[in-house]
């Protein structure tokens, strides 16, 4: 049987300003980061959602907690649903580490899976993790729609996994997560649809909204699903490179 998966990443955290990689840092939230989970929380109430789950890092957990409150539920802390450690880049800016080694920087940049950072968990054991975690939360609640929150990078990865796409080219294929935006996915066995992305919960939302369906047998048309301009990988909408 199908589940449907809502996943949404967190809000905006401390660090977005300056684009630093957040990565398995534990990073508040600003004020405008816990205003958009109570957009998402004014957006899940009235519908039909049974299961909040959410990475266990707390710009996650403070995410998902107003909405698990609209819809009366307390939410699921799935720990392989935490952001991927970005090693030498946690808390750094691409232009920091760029100053100082440009040469893996442009590594990074060409394909994110043969050029990650040094140190850093790799991106085909984080895009296994957590396609994992979300055909488990699919396998546990067959029927049924579950709100998940997590991250950037980790989702980008996951919805790599799960339609075939190579994950080194996570960041050419789904430019950025904007913050608090739902993207919604059909998942039944190993079989993955996605129905929309990046879509936009009363927020302030800076990317592209897709609908419509790419499918893990058909996982080519995805990349033209986001309607999102593959060089403005920002997270801020400001022209910058996205930082989780």
């Amino acid at each position: 049987m199908t589940a449907r998966l809502l996943l949404v990443r967190h809000g905006e955290t401390v660090w977005h300003a300056e684009n630093r990689y957040a990565g398995i840092s534990d990073v508040a939230l600003t004020e405008r980061g816990f205003r958009q989970a109570e957009a998402l929380a004014h957006w899940v109430k009235g519908r039909e959602v049974n299961v909040v789950a959410c990475s266990p890092l707390s710009r996650a957990r403070l995410t998902a907690r107003p909405a698990a409150d609209a819809l009366g539920l307390v939410p699921e802390i799935v720990e392989d649903l935490r952001e991927v450690d970005f090693g030498w880049g946690e808390g750094r800016t691409i232009a920091e580490m760029e100053a100082e080694d440009p040469a893996a920087v442009r590594a990074f940049r060409a394909d994110a899976e043969a050029g990650a950072f040094p140190g850093a968990e790799p991106p085909g054991a984080a895009s296994a993790r957590a396609a994992s975690a979300l055909r488990g939360l699919a396998a546990a609640h067959p029927g049924r729609t579950v709100l998940v929150v997590a991250h950037n990078s980790l989702l980008r990865m996951a919805l790599c996994a799960l339609l075939g796409i190579p994950v080194g080219r996570y960041r050419q294929v789904f430019p950025r997560l904007d913050n608090a935006a739902v993207s919604e996915i059909e998942v039944a066995g190993e079989r993955t649809a996605l129905r929309s992305l990046n879509v936009p919960t009363g927020a302030v939302a800076t990317g592209a909204v897709a609908t419509g369906a790419a499918t893990s047998a058909g996982a080519t048309g995805a990349t033209g699903a986001t309607g999102a301009a593959p060089a403005g990988d920002a997270s801020t909408g400001r022209g910058g490179e996205s930082a989780p």
